[in-house]
């Protein structure tokens, strides 16, 4: 049972604006200064998986992570090479650092190849904490935890990073002073320093998400073409649609019809692509599925050919029937968009899966409004310069 028993005790130079500053604010003079935490934590009492020490600037969060786990707690890890990925150690496989930063919301695979020093603050915690959770060994312990970061893109994050450290069996204890993050954390212990404070905590629901989906303008591809892992090109037959988050828009999918030597009536998601702010809530299956749901209800059959390894695998089974397994190929032998295969002009082949939708149909009205109407939001009507948000 871990006992914290700190003493911090910081020597005074009484110099001449030293005592000036205490003659302002009416100050005692001291040669000594000393700041003190007494505390248990029994944390041998249950299982647990996340930890998170919460309070004000000041309050000795940090003295305490690093007297508690004194091993465990470390600086940020050095990104001195050209890419992200080349910064993992050497003995790592390439899949297993994949895997990890997609789990953490970072499925943008253009930004992988870049230098740490270009991405995002959002983009370097979620890369940060990747590492952490696949090179370190034991509790995990991390400082300043989405102190730099957007506190959107901190809650996001948190839900990403809690779900994989769950499923890898890992232990982290994250250090902030943050509150908001408690409900997107969920962490199942909480020790406030300021307070002396802790108490265990239930595994909770995350607070929920309003989300609309929608007819959107191809130019709409423009925001979400970077962050593609494959390709920034669309067709330009491509219907799109977006769905918005909290009324921000954070998806988009494009929809191409399939030629088939007998069916007739399969449609094809084209691209699916999640702005990286919002990355490991699963709205694009929201999206996806949505789509999907509607076009089933007007005789179609929707398809998938994902080639991501992280994204084949987050497919369920109950809306999604795995037709073709990723390692079998058609050559795309006139630039048309035949699943798998190579891309136009190379001679690379990749290794597509094909999803076929066995999901709920959707009401017909919803359906016929969704796919049929005669317009789409454009850029201007969705308010999306300079703002990522729709008008009413």
């Amino acid at each position: 049972m871990p006992t914290l028993d700190v003493l911090v005790e910081s020597g005074i130079d009484l110099s001449i604006r030293a005592r000036q500053v205490c003659g302002m604010f009416d100050c005692p003079p001291a040669e000594k200064q000393r700041l003190s935490w007494n505390a248990t934590l029994p944390l041998d009492e249950k299982s647990w998986s996340i930890g998170l020490i919460v309070g004000p600037s000041g309050s000795g969060k940090s003295v305490c992570a690093r007297a508690l786990w004194p091993t465990e707690y470390a600086h940020s890890p050095h990104w001195e090479k050209a890419t992200v990925i080349d910064c993992f150690d050497e003995t790592i496989g390439i899949e297993t650092i994949a895997k990890a930063l997609s789990s953490v919301g970072f499925s943008t695979i253009p930004a992988w190849l870049r230098p740490f020093d270009v991405l995002s603050n959002g983009e370097k915690f979620r890369a940060e904490v990747a590492r952490r959770l696949i090179e370190a060994k034991g509790i995990i312990v991390i400082d300043e935890f989405t102190s730099v970061v957007d506190r959107q893109v901190a809650k996001v994050a948190c839900h990403a990073v809690q779900k994989f450290t769950r499923k890898e069996g890992r232990q982290l204890v994250a250090v902030t002073c943050h509150n908001d993050v408690i409900d997107w954390l969920q962490p199942d212990w909480v020790f406030d320093p300021a307070e002396l404070s802790f108490r265990w905590r239930s595994l909770q629901q995350r607070p929920t998400i309003s989300v609309e989906v929608a007819r959107v303008s191809y130019e709409a591809w423009r925001l979400f073409a970077p962050f593609h892992y494959l390709t920034a090109k669309l067709h330009k037959a491509a219907r799109c649609y977006g769905l918005w988050a909290n009324g921000e828009l954070a998806s988009f999918a494009g929809v191409l019809h399939r030629p088939h030597p007998r069916a007739k009536n399969i449609k094809g998601i084209s691209r699916a692509v999640t702005l990286p702010d919002w990355q490991g809530l699963g709205l694009i299956f929201v999206l996806m599925n949505t789509i999907a749901a509607a076009y089933k209800t007007m005789s179609f059959r929707m398809r998938m050919y994902p080639a991501h390894p992280g994204f084949i695998r987050s497919f369920r089974p109950v809306e999604w029937r795995c037709v073709k397994k990723p390692g079998t190929y058609t050559l795309r032998k006139t630039g048309n968009s035949a699943p798998g295969g190579t891309m136009e002009g190379s001679a690379q082949q990749r290794p597509c899966a094909t999803f076929e939708y066995i999901g709920p149909a959707m009401d017909r009205r919803n359906a016929e409004r969704l796919i049929t109407s005669p317009s789409a939001f454009s850029m201007k009507d969705m308010g999306l310069e300079p703002r990522l948000s729709r008008e009413s």
